[in-house]
């Protein structure tokens, strides 16, 4: 079977009975809403339609008969939320397909035919242009330098799409019985599948630094504001280390892996010299896989985008397993 052993013997660097494969376990190993709908299509599962469970990214929630017929060996805890068809309404994509979109998620048309999307507070944050199969930040909260103190950096975090526009289970975390609630889950989950389990962290570091400052101011203070950059990296590093400390309490005897996230790769090579990353993020990477090597049972996963080679020793030295 190509389920949690699988996946767990391949971690132990064994050899697996058969190839563990991934469908979703995380948005960065899902699929676009659109090419959910052409594969379903495909294999004559008309009614099986796109749910979109990340809108950002645009990507599909796999349904159970599409993990059933590739043999999935990993899922997602989120997907034991918003399980109810009234949690979805219908929507069209860009290509014209039929999906669904979470009830909460209510993007408004433009007079260009883009889509706007809004945080809780009414200030848009994203736009997804006419055609296009995403969304891009359109607001910066320190674009225009770097604040004082960061006595409110969560309310700035909540401002950036891929905060204010999370995925499951995170879309549900501002609900008072939030951690009771996963934890319950995951072990209905645990208890029903021979699949691994995954829970999605983020506590990127990196990347909130472009999130925040934007792309190209964040790449120069990595080298011209050091100071400034560690300052925001040690105030992250509180609400990530906080965010783990209830995940590992929550879930941490229950999830096989947890995923992070910080994209630090372009196509040519990573956004910063080897030594800058073990400089200003190896130590607290470190941290981050300490805590949950030390409070948890679960291994350790870096999403990672673009060509990371040169790095990759250092991520390991940190503890990223995969």
């Amino acid at each position: 079977m190509r389920g949690r052993q699988s996946v767990l013997d391949a971690i132990r660097h064994k050899e697996p009975q058969k190839l563990p494969i991934d469908l979703g376990a995380t948005p960065s190993s899902g699929i676009s809403a659109i090419g959910y709908n052409n594969l379903t299509n495909y294999l004559g599962l008309k009614d099986d339609q796109a749910k979109v469970y990340d809108v950002v990214q645009q990507l599909a929630e796999p349904s159970q008969a599409i993990i059933d017929k590739f043999e999935v060996s990993a899922l997602d805890i989120g997907r034991s939320f918003n399980t109810d068809a009234n949690n979805w309404y219908p929507i069209e994509l860009a290509d014209g397909s039929s999906a669904f979109y979470p009830t909460w998620f209510k993007p408004k048309l433009n007079e260009d035919n883009a889509w706007l999307a809004s945080n809780k507070g009414g200030l848009e944050i994203a736009k997804m242009p006419a055609g296009a199969t995403f969304f891009d930040q359109v607001y910066f909260p320190y674009l225009d330098g770097y604040p004082s103190d960061y006595s409110k950096l969560p309310e700035a975090m909540d401002t950036v799409l891929w905060s204010a526009l999370v995925h499951s289970p995170w879309d549900k975390a501002g609900e008072a019985d939030f951690w009771t609630q996963l934890r319950e889950k995951a072990l209905h989950l645990r208890a029903t599948t021979d699949k691994a389990l995954v829970i999605v962290a983020g506590c990127n570091l990196f990347e909130w630094g472009t999130f925040l400052r934007r792309m190209d101011n964040f790449l120069m203070d990595i080298y011209l504001e050091p100071a400034k950059v560690e300052r925001l990296l040690d105030a992250l590093m509180e609400i990530h280390l906080e965010t783990l400390k209830n995940v590992c309490e929550a879930v941490g005897d229950v999830a096989d892996i947890i995923r992070f996230g910080d994209d630090l790769g372009m196509d040519s090579g990573p956004f910063m010299a080897p030594d800058i990353y073990r400089k200003l993020f190896y130590p607290r990477h470190k941290k981050l896989c300490d805590y949950v090597h030390d409070n948890s049972n679960m291994h350790t996963f870096l999403h990672s985008c673009g060509s990371i080679s040169m790095v990759l020793p250092h991520l390991i030295d940190a503890g990223f397993e995969i």
